[in-house]
């Protein structure tokens, strides 16, 4: 049975979306264990109509809620009764395997690595993210931001963090890593790159070279390496590319009778590239590093997304054991170098 916990009360649509994607997953994985984290009114407010099987649902009571405006580090010390705190402390106490949570993003970074710390050998965190391609596969992308500079050993860290998560939770058995930056060539970005690309090349098998940000989306490679100052702004870019791609394409089929027509007929194709570009299939962001499974859910995350976290994320994670694969493999790693 693989326990996870869910902070209710995180995310632009909680407490109602959260807890139907919760018994979304629930109802999918006969193996899964559910804690829904919140204050208990609510929880049970909530559920009193729902149809769900209680052997397999336990509501923990969480009175206090991290809100988005909270400043993270005073939030994780002076709200410890929240049910984000609460959940990330079961994860910790080895009350649950996995926690989800679509709350605010700093809070959950800070609270998971005060309270449950770094996986031995790992210097810094990454925070992850499953990304659709246009071929319709996926990419892992880290940092997102977790640390906005990062060293060459650091890099290569992620890379082999990346590898493994992807190998193991994606089911890809030879993953493909590129480092992001300006230039193909090995010559190109900055020292800690041009180190990092010699570092990845020695050491991580699957490196495929410097990757530029065009191609990404590309399938290039399955997992892109970068520091979280990059990688942020690469993730903000792209989907806001994308929110003004189709808000753009709704106005132009908007227009007049013409464009009204038009848009009809082109209307299950437009659908099918919304759909392959949707990030509530993956339904969450990783923070690989830690010690434990902690799972960031977008901030405006649904029910399909927040089930998509729980199933796809949280649970396989633990079910593949991804975390003491990385702490065998990064012993192996050092032992080499």
């Amino acid at each position: 049975m693989i326990r996870v916990a869910l902070d209710v009360m995180g995310g632009d649509y909680a407490p109602l979306e959260t807890i139907e994607g919760g018994l979304l997953a629930v109802s999918e994985l006969k193996d899964l264990q559910l804690y829904f984290v919140g204050p208990l009114n609510i929880l049970e407010d909530n559920l009193r109509h729902k149809s769900y099987p209680e052997n397999r649902v336990k509501l923990i009571d969480a009175p206090e809620v991290i809100t988005n405006d909270d400043q993270p580090v005073m939030a994780v010390r002076r709200k410890k009764n929240s049910s984000m705190i609460v959940a990330i402390k079961m994860v910790k106490d080895g009350k649950c395997d996995a926690m989800v949570s679509a709350g605010n993003t700093g809070a959950l970074m800070a609270g998971s690595l005060l309270i449950a710390g770094r996986l031995q050998g790992i210097e810094r965190p990454a925070l992850t993210v499953v990304a659709p391609t246009f071929q319709g596969g996926n990419v892992v992308l880290l940092d997102l931001g977790a640390n906005m500079d990062a060293n060459a050993k650091q890099l290569l860290h992620y890379g082999l963090m990346g590898r493994i998560y992807a190998r193991e939770v994606l089911g890809k058995p030879s993953p493909r890593v590129g480092l992001l930056n300006v230039g193909v060539e090995a010559i190109k970005g900055t020292e800690q790159i041009k180190k990092a690309y010699q570092l990845m090349k020695e050491n991580l098998p699957g490196f495929v070279g410097n990757i530029e940000a065009r191609y990404v989306l590309d399938g290039v490679a399955d997992v892109v390496v970068s520091d979280g100052f990059a990688g942020n702004i690469f993730l903000k870019t792209v989907e806001g590319l994308v929110n003004g791609m189709f808000g753009a394409l709704k106005n132009a089929f908007t227009g007049n009778v013409k464009s009204k027509l038009g848009a009809a007929l082109l209307k299950p194709e437009i659908i099918a590239l919304k759909n392959k570009l949707d990030y509530s299939e993956y339904g969450g962001a990783p923070l690989l590093g830690i010690d434990g499974i902690y799972i960031k859910g977008h901030g405006s995350s649904k029910a399909r997304a927040v089930r998509s976290a729980i199933i796809n994320q949280a649970y396989r994670y633990a079910r593949h054991a991804v975390n003491s694969k990385i702490a065998s493999e990064l012993s192996e790693l050092a032992a080499k170098m």
